[in-house]
């Protein structure tokens, strides 16, 4: 298992670098995964290396167990002809052969336990990338939306600050000022055309008098005419 603790051991050294030195999570999460996949892709080499070494072991257990049949059936052979010299050189060959199995099927053994953990943790590793795949819209989605919720908290402390509303009131004053300028305008152009509010106002009264001086006279007209009832 040194080999998977190697790995997890730069990919932990890699994440505490990224997390420190982070300034976009999201990035730093996709440089995480793109790290993580690295090194998977290392342990399935250094596996399969593992994997092959089980192979070749179990290929000489089977060829060792071969050559011990091959002996026992010579040592057969040898008594059935009455060949015992021969008979005992087979009969030892096969027991080295039999002493070399059992080396090799000891060193088979010990590799395949080795070789099925490594592949057990190496599924796990890869469904934890899978995992950390999955979740990392979930953390980026996250992060956006608190840096949503602090902006938002610091744009209400900024209208909250009274220098604000201040403004709003030195400006309706400005507006205020702005007005009655103009207001002032328009009354100094009509003092300097004449046409005060007084004399208007008097304009309008001797309209009057002058329309009632009229009728009066059409009265008086009327009354004036030949065969008018007033004479």
């Amino acid at each position: 298992m040194a080999i998977l603790d190697r790995i997890a051991t730069v990919i932990r050294s890699n994440l505490n670098a990224l997390i420190n030195q982070a300034e976009d999570p999201e990035k730093m999460l996709d440089q995480i995964l793109i790290d993580m996949r690295q090194q998977l892709a290392e342990a399935k080499r250094e596996v399969a290396v593992a994997i092959a070494d089980e192979k070749r072991l179990a290929a000489q257990v089977e060829a060792g167990l071969e050559q011990v049949r091959e002996w026992d059936s010579r040592a057969v052979l040898a008594v059935t002809k009455g060949e015992d010299d021969l008979a005992r050189e087979a009969l030892r060959r096969k027991a080295e052969q039999e002493q070399l199995v059992a080396g090799y099927k000891n060193q088979w053994e010990a590799q395949k336990t080795s070789t099925d953990n490594l592949k057990h943790a190496l599924r796990a590793l890869s469904e934890k990338i899978d995992e950390a795949a999955r979740k990392k819209n979930l953390l980026v989605a996250r992060q956006k939306r608190a840096q949503a919720q602090k902006h938002i908290h610091e744009v209400m402390t900024g209208l909250s600050d009274t220098s604000a509303f201040e403004a709003f009131d030195r400006m309706a004053t400005r507006v205020d000022q702005l007005e009655a300028q103009a207001a002032a305008t328009v009354e100094l152009s009509q003092d300097l055309s004449g046409e005060t509010m007084e004399q208007r106002f008097k304009a309008l009264e001797s309209s009057v008098d002058v329309e009632q001086e009229l009728q009066a006279l059409k009265a008086r007209v009327q009354k004036e005419l030949p065969g008018s009832s007033g004479t």
